[in-house]
């Protein structure tokens, strides 16, 4: 029976390699979208936002169906969308006079794909039959890095090959990894979430939790310090260093999710000794003082290495999250996951986001944007604390 499930946990971890591709392919394409269809850097950052605005929003619509429907039957469409989106790319912006509304389509119907996957995968896995439920988080969220690593390489290797000029056909070439999930999850074995007889917490119930309260912040705070870097750091390379696109990718976006996903393998095999509390608070104070560097740095090469530290002090924030919570609230179901992945998402948005905004008023200074998100682990620094606290004075 495990082997089967250990078949569901295979599909997780490519689920999780898809999501990486939706929220990193189009990120290494700003620069380009700005020159061919002429696009500002607002209404670029106004991408970023569109699409995890939108996930955001399919994270909370997700509560009212995904029980109804079935976990199979939503990861199935979370896949074709994802490969719908990407697709789509390739064709809307020359269909439309305005080439970002094209842009904003395709973006919408993958990230309809990409938030149902943010709410199933990490559920679904923690259903499976396995003896220790954080290391099996810690490295199910490692795929997303090594999804992200994948992207980057394999998509710079490839612009450099054939020319940037050529980004479509990778776009199709990478919609064909949620269209062979697809074939996968409609025939692995899914266990329900709940032991039978047992319902999820509601809503309601869930709100009235002071601890949730305190998970959810500390969510979004994981998701806007990952993604303020990570959602930049292609550009920041190019525009930082003046390098060349190929190596702004290499050593931007790429270093970063490299050492995020040695973090989490990292846990995911060592996970029983160590205790998840002392890595987060050491993970944030490690976060803080990376974006020190990539802010304050005298010269652009540090900086850059900030930005890859901060991938590594990254790692562990989203997947302890989810195990913190997993842990600290029983019976949370699908609405709990649902709403945990609606604050990652909501970060992942506001993150950029303010990084981006703040820099536009700083004539496009992104040491100042990126100095600006700093709240964010410094808010799951306390939350992580009071967290604690709470836990043990429940004890």
């Amino acid at each position: 029976m495990k082997n089967d499930y250990n078949k569901t946990i295979t599909a997780c971890f490519i689920g999780y390699i898809v999501q990486a591709i939706v929220n990193n392919f189009v990120p290494l394409l700003f620069l380009t979208f700005q020159t061919v269809y002429g696009i500002s850097l607002s209404k670029i950052t106004m991408l970023v936002t569109f699409n995890f605005g939108l996930q955001l929003l399919v994270d909370l619509l997700s509560v009212s169906f995904v029980d109804k429907i079935g976990y199979r039957a939503s990861m199935l469409i979370a896949h074709i969308c994802a490969a719908a989106g990407l697709i789509s790319l390739t064709v809307l912006p020359e269909l439309f006079a305005d080439p970002f509304m094209g842009l904003l389509i395709s973006i919408m119907i993958y990230a309809i794909g990409g938030g149902l996957l943010e709410v199933l995968v990490s559920p679904v896995v923690e259903a499976c039959p396995t003896d220790n439920k954080e290391k099996a988080m810690s490295m199910l969220h490692s795929f997303y890095c090594w999804g992200h690593v994948g992207v980057v390489l394999l998509s710079t290797v490839f612009f450099k090959v054939s020319g940037i000029q050529n980004w479509k056909i990778m776009a199709v070439v990478w919609a064909l990894v949620p269209l062979f999930n697809t074939f996968m999850f409609a025939r692995v074995p899914i266990a329900p979430l709940m032991e039978e007889g047992e319902t999820g917490l509601s809503i309601k119930e869930l709100f009235g939790a002071k601890i949730f309260w305190i998970l959810l912040i500390m969510m979004v705070c994981a998701g806007a310090s990952e993604q303020a870097v990570s959602q930049w750091a292609s550009t920041f390379a190019e525009k930082g260093l003046g390098v060349t696109k190929a190596i702004g990718d290499l050593a931007g976006p790429m270093a970063f999710a490299l050492l995020m996903g040695s973090s989490r393998a990292f846990y995911g095999k060592y996970g029983e000794k160590i205790d998840l509390d002392k890595f987060m608070i050491a993970s944030c104070i490690l976060c803080i003082v990376s974006y020190l560097c990539i802010s304050f740095a005298p010269f652009p090469q540090l900086s850059l290495i900030g930005c890859a530290v901060c991938g590594l002090s990254v790692g562990i924030m989203w997947p302890g999250t989810f195990s913190k919570a997993a842990a600290s609230v029983r019976r949370g179901g699908t609405a709990m996951f649902a709403l945990l992945a609606l604050g990652g998402d909501l970060g992942c948005s506001s993150g950029p986001t303010l990084a981006g905004m703040v820099s536009s008023q700083f004539q496009d200074n992104l040491k100042v944007g990126i100095f600006a998100a700093i709240v964010f682990p410094l808010l799951l620094l306390t939350g992580i604390l009071v967290c604690k606290k709470l836990n043990n004075t429940a004890k």
